[in-house]
């Protein structure tokens, strides 16, 4: 068996000499990597490279993920401004002759060659319209390369120079090499952002948080002091029944809009959809995890909840009115609003689980909802809520709600408020 040689600091200064022998190259590996986001990154690297005297006017770098809201995103540096921006490209873009004509898509789409044009020269080839808005602000070449991911998936870095001559052949051969090294570190940054768009999409923002914390086990939570929300659409079987599955849908969005944008929008946190209801709360006060990251006291939280029951209220009349011109029938809905404890917490299967509110006052939302179709009222208040936050409310009466042992005292707004 051959013995292994024990390197010299002699051998490993050379071996160090070859492997960076490219600097951007050890930029990436000593400095980039440290960069928090791909912005960071993106800017970092611009300024690394004017400095080694390359022409750069602009890095532009566009990652092509598949989330909810966009369908990637563009980071643009700029040498007049010396900053780098990101901007979400929303799913409409790939439909536009700007996009689908650009070198970006060209690459997107298969084409996995270098694309290099130099606008300097005499007749050059304007094949794509970015070309010449390039050339008439003063670009001599441009250049688009690849970005492979591990996954095998491609996205997009571009340079623009603005030197007589354009990039020459030493700096297209130095980018070649360190292009694949920044990949790597766009990818890990691309990774995390979107797990955590994900987790914000599908969990909720400060309920995503807690995952990204590590609360993933089973039984992981923490008793919390919570308006709670609870409102559900009505007649919606009889819609299902008669209406193809997409119109549904359609019907469900739109309902959704309306009641979970304004929780989202007045600071609250919406937990889920139930079928055709959904469940969200406005914590008080501050809790282990962050549940909410800033102090809110109980008149705060109740404040923040009615104004978006106002707020859901008045965007579900905008609706019925648009629905009514095109003959269609108003969207009737119920909303609770209550106060209380409640557990915060994982629950399900160890294969399954889900963040929710489970306690008593949890479900005596749920029940005081059901008496919104009773008392031909969209919007009931709890008199818990009523005494945490005293504003004008008119008393419905006492009713009893199924399942709890004292009838309640169940309040509305006024018919200007509500």
């Amino acid at each position: 068996m051959a013995k292994l040689t024990k390197p010299t600091r002699q051998t490993v200064e050379k071996d160090d000499d070859i492997l960076h022998v490219n600097p951007v190259v050890e930029w990436l590996l000593k400095e980039g990597w440290t960069a928090t986001d791909s912005t960071t990154l993106i800017e970092g690297l611009a300024v690394r490279l004017v400095a080694q005297g390359i022409p750069l006017s602009r890095l532009l770098v566009f990652i092509h993920s598949l989330l909810p809201q966009a369908v990637g995103v563009r980071y643009t540096w700029n040498r007049d401004s010396g900053c780098a921006e990101s901007w979400s490209a929303p799913y409409s873009v790939m439909e536009t002759g700007t996009f689908r004509d650009s070198p970006v898509f060209a690459i997107i789409e298969g084409a996995k060659a270098v694309i290099r044009r130099r606008l300097d020269i005499p007749d050059p080839s304007l094949d794509y319209p970015i070309l010449k808005d390039l050339l008439a602000a003063g670009a001599t070449d441009y250049v688009a390369m690849p970005l492979v991911f591990s996954d095998g998936e491609t996205h997009v870095v571009t340079f623009v120079a603005d030197r007589p001559g354009g990039f020459i052949d030493a700096e297209l051969d130095g980018m070649k090499e360190w292009v694949v090294v920044l990949a790597r570190l766009l990818e890990v940054h691309t990774v995390r952002r979107i797990a955590r768009n994900l987790l914000d999409t599908y969990l909720g923002k400060h309920t995503g948080e807690r995952v990204l914390q590590g609360l993933v086990r089973r039984g992981d939570g923490e008793d919390i002091h919570a308006v709670i929300w609870f409102c559900d659409l009505r007649d919606s079987t009889a819609m299902a029944d008669s209406m193809p599955r997409s119109a549904f849908l359609g019907i469900l969005n739109d309902f959704f809009d309306c009641v979970a944008g304004a929780v989202l929008d007045h600071g609250g946190e919406v937990l889920r959809y139930i079928g055709d209801a959904a469940l969200a709360i406005f914590p008080t006060g501050t809790s282990s995890y962050g549940v909410r990251r800033e102090c809110c006291d109980t008149v705060t939280a109740c404040h923040a909840a009615l104004e978006a029951a106002q707020d859901a209220q008045a965007r579900m009349k905008v609706l019925n009115q648009k629905r009514a011109q095109s003959g269609e029938p108003p969207l009737r809905y119920g909303l609770a609003l209550h106060i209380g404890d409640v557990t915060y917490g994982n629950i399900g299967v160890p294969e399954r689980l889900e963040f929710t509110v489970v306690g008593a006052a949890a479900n005596e939302a749920a029940r005081m909802e059901g008496l919104c179709k009773t008392l031909n009222q969209p919007l009931l208040i709890s008199s818990e809520f009523r005494r945490c936050f005293p504003g004008e409310m008119i008393s419905l009466g006492f009713h009893t709600l199924r399942g709890v042992g004292a009838p309640e005292e169940i309040f509305t707004l006024p018919a200007d408020e509500g």
